[in-house]
Order: C-alpha cells, then sequence, then structure tokens
C-alpha cells in the first residue's frame, strides 16, 4: 500500500490537544477523498495511532510508511521542532525527496508542511528551504498556525481554505510517483532537529523555570468536580463563604466559567478568544521568549518538596492556579501546604478568566474560597516583588509573568552569591564590632507591635490600602 500522506505530528501536541489534531486529520483526509475519487479510502492516509497494534514493530512500521507514502504532511509546532523522532521522520523523507531528485531530475514537492501553531526563533538551515504558507491561506493562520482556527472558528471559511489547500497539495504531488526508499533503520537516523542548545549560548541570565498547575479538568464540557456551585463551595470552605449558584462551566454573563478545559490540566485556557493553546503553552512562550527553559507538572501533595528541590537545584517556580479548583482536592491540600511555608522563589499566578463572574455573589464567593486556601500569601498580592498575583486579565498576563520570572531569578542569585563572608557577617559590618575596629551597628527600634489605625481630625479611623478589597 502507497498512502497519500503520511501524518507526521508531535506527541507532545497530541498530549495537549488530540481532539484538535484529530480534527485537522479527519478533514483533510474526507477532503482528499472528496477531490481524488479514485483513491480507495484505506490509501488516503497514514497515522501510526490508527493502524499500530498490540505487538507490532512501530519503528520498523513507520520506517516502511516513511519510504512508500506519496508524501509527508508535518505538523510544525515548538514541540514538533523539539521531537527526536519528528526530526529521524522529516530528515528520512527529505532525504527521499533528494534522492529522487538526483536519479531522475524530477523535484516532486511531497514533503507538504502545515503551521501547526506560531514558530518562536529560527527554524534549522535545511527546514527554512522549504515554503510552510502561501497565497489564499487567510490572515490568521500565518500569523498564529491552524490550531488557533480551530479552537475560534473550526467550522470557518478561513479554516476550510486551509484545508483545501493542503488536499490538493497532496493530491497534485502525488500525481507525480515518488521513489519508494528501500528498507532502513530509522532509529538510527540522525535527524536535522532537534538542534542540542549550547549552555553558552543561553543569555547569562538564563535558567529552568518549572511550571506547575492546578486546573479542572473537562467531563462532557465541562470543568471537572461537578457545578459552578460546588466548585465556589470548595474554595469557600477555607473562609466560611457561602456558594454561589450556577452550572459548571457557565457564568452569570454567559460566558465560560473557568475557561475552557481538556483532559489534562494543562490543557486549561481561561482566556477566550483563545490565541494560544493553552495557559501552561503560552506560559512556556512568554519564559522561553525571556531566555529561559521551562518544564511543567501538575500540583499535588508534597508540592512543597518539590519546591524545595527545585530551589536547591537553582530552579525557580510558578504556580498556575484555576480559582474553581483551587479549593477542591486533590488540589486544596498541596495549595495551604504551600502556603504555611517559605518559598522565596516561587511566584503564583491566578488569572480571572474572561467568562468569569466579574460582579455578584458568585464572585465574591470565588475570590474569598481562593483568599482561603492562600490566607498568608493574599496579604503579599500587591506587594512590588510580584510573586503572588491574583485576578491576572489576559491583557497584562505576559507582562505580569516576565516580571514574576525575573524577580525570582534575582531572589535565586542572590541565594546563590557567594558574600564571602566568614558567617558571622563582620566583613560587612554586620556582626559584634569595636575590638576589630568594625563599628558597631546602631540599635534599631522596633515597635512590639502593629501601629495602630490612621486617624482623621475628627477621630475616625481611617483605612488602610487593601482593607475594602479584602473585604470582598
Amino acid at each position: 500500500m502507497r498512502p497519500y500522506f503520511f501524518f507526521s505530528y508531535a506527541r507532545q501536541d497530541y498530549a495537549n490537544g488530540g481532539v484538535f489534531v484529530d480534527h485537522f486529520f479527519r478533514d483533510l483526509r474526507d477532503e482528499l477523498g472528496r477531490i481524488e475519487p479514485v483513491a480507495a479510502y484505506e490509501e488516503l492516509s497514514y497515522r501510526d495511532t490508527d493502524v499500530l497494534r498490540l505487538g507490532d514493530n512501530w519503528e520498523q512500521q513507520l520506517a516502511q510508511m516513511l519510504g512508500s507514502s506519496r508524501t509527508m504532511v508535518a505538523l510544525y509546532s515548538p514541540a514538533y521542532f523539539a521531537s527526536l523522532y519528528c526530526g529521524k521522520e522529516w530528515t528520512a523523507f527529505r532525504g527521499r525527496v533528494r534522492r529522487h531528485q538526483e536519479l531522475t531530475g524530477d523535484i516532486v514537492p511531497a514533503l507538504i508542511p502545515v503551521l501547526w501553531e506560531s514558530l518562536p526563533g529560527e527554524l534549522p538551515p535545511e527546514v527554512q528551504k522549504i515554503q510552510y504558507v502561501q497565497q489564499g491561506m487567510g490572515d490568521t493562520y500565518p500569523r498564529s498556525g491552524l490550531r488557533d482556527l480551530l479552537r475560534t472558528d473550526p467550522g470557518g471559511p478561513e479554516y476550510r481554505r486551509v484545508v483545501e489547500v493542503v488536499a490538493a497539495r497532496i493530491r497534485d504531488a502525488a500525481a507525480r510517483p515518488l521513489s519508494e526508499l528501500p528498507e532502513f533503520d530509522l532509529g538510527a537516523v540522525r535527524g536535522y532537529f532537534p538542534v542540542p542548545a549550547l549552555p553558552a549560548a543561553l543569555p547569562a541570565s538564563a535558567g529552568m523555570v518549572r511550571i506547575f498547575v492546578a486546573a479542572g479538568r473537562a467531563t462532557e464540557g465541562l470543568p471537572a468536580g461537578a457545578s459552578a456551585a460546588g466548585a465556589a463551595a470548595g474554595v469557600a470552605a477555607a473562609s466560611g463563604a457561602s456558594a454561589a449558584s450556577g452550572t459548571a462551566g457557565t457564568s452569570a454573563a454567559g460566558g465560560a466559567a473557568g475557561g475552557w478545559y481538556g483532559s489534562r490540566p494543562w490543557q486549561w485556557a481561561p482566556y477566550h478568544p483563545p490565541t494560544s493553546p493553552s495557559l501552561v503553552v503560552r506560559a512556556q512562550q512568554v519564559i522561553t521568549a525571556a531566555g529561559h527553559i521551562t518544564t511543567w507538572d501538575e500540583i499535588r501533595p508534597g508540592l512543597g518538596a518539590q519546591l524545595d528541590r527545585a530551589r536547591e537545584d537553582s530552579q525557580v517556580s510558578v504556580l498556575l492556579v484555576d480559582p474553581w479548583v483551587a479549593g477542591l482536592e486533590p488540589y486544596r491540600e498541596a495549595l495551604r501546604e504551600y502556603d504555611g511555608q517559605n518559598h522565596p522563589v516561587t511566584g503564583v499566578v491566578v488569572p480571572v478568566g474572561t467568562g468569569d463572574p466579574a460582579a455578584g455573589p458568585e464572585r465574591d464567593a470565588l475570590w474569598a474560597g481562593v483568599r482561603g486556601v492562600f490566607p498568608r500569601n493574599w496579604l503579599r498580592r500587591s506587594d512590588p516583588e510580584q510573586l503572588f498575583r491574583v485576578r491576572v486579565p489576559r491583557e497584562s498576563f505576559d507582562t505580569e509573568l516576565t516580571i514574576m520570572v525575573t524577580v525570582a531569578q534575582n531572589k535565586l542569585m542572590d541565594d546563590n552569591f557567594d558574600w564571602g563572608d566568614d558567617g558571622d557577617g563582620a566583613a560587612f559590618g554586620f556582626g559584634p564590632g569595636g575590638a576589630d575596629g568594625v563599628p558597631v551597628m546602631p540599635g534599631l527600634s522596633i515597635p512590639a507591635g502593629p501601629p495602630g489605625p490612621r486617624r482623621s481630625p475628627d477621630g475616625s479611623a481611617v483605612g488602610t490600602r487593601g482593607d475594602e478589597d479584602d473585604a470582598r
């Protein structure tokens, strides 16, 4: 069998949004079948997950299909160019096209890229030689990629046009038979990517940033854990607030309360329209653009120990917390533990979703519940250090996250800096002085307790900054 196209994609892209990958794959296969009626259904496409069975030698089968498929459709994304086996697949098929050209003189455009997500930074030199956009594919696709079109308008004319263009390119290239490759070892192929990153090439301030996420999961399209009332009740339990009424995934304004959810926490997208696949992916893009590298995990019991290990390994951490599930297990215990500990190089971001209630009892219960989960850190939400940020809107997410990571990195550098002190602080005049000529530090007058409230001329108390917000 010689499939019309081999479907090459990154496992990470499928894990972050398999429904979108499946949607495009099916649409492309069906459109190709429509415009190429002579093709049998089973020979239209090859995708590993559709064909591989228990006990199959997957590497050998991939090699066979790469050597016989008429074209290859490659879903370009940051995850694709970070994948070892995507690099091997791309390189093997590219080599097949070049070999055919050398044998016949015919240049067959059989390697067909599809821009799945926007691509930060430069592509590998060999990849840059192949065009991945053309006229007539709309404005959104070249800027943001096909996944954004699937999120915002999956049946729209711009998405359909991209599918039609790609299907037509497959049909046209498949009409010019490409020489098959003899049997080869895919594992031995040395891919053009991923390119190993050299530490020396990173900025001096670069470091590892660990992202931890607590978010709902989709259950029949709704946040896991049942209703909005249940979510509000869970977060309100810590502070004694009453639960608000409503249904899961809907706010009083009719939007999606909490945002858009997938089968995994890292697929959560609180902002609409979601211009990035998920908040975790957007955070990775922001942090990477600042010159750092990232990893991510789900928040779970034992979070404090994970954060301590990260700090010992000279890594900073960021917690992305969905306010609708902060007070629900399995997250509540881990977040309360974090709040009671000291983690100076960890930041917390709690977004306010586009569809979250802007006012009323449901809004009050939601944020009172978050305050109950983070009673100590809630007092730091307006600190200039900006390591605990709540109600973060879409418009300021990138900026606030960048500042947070920068502050945490600076604090980590302070932790690791060798001050040249012998431990008693005398070299800087902080220890006992006088005998060695080091001046004694003057005494500091520390008040026994916090100052009382400020008074107006008539004697009434004047509220301090933040009192009004605390009451909500």
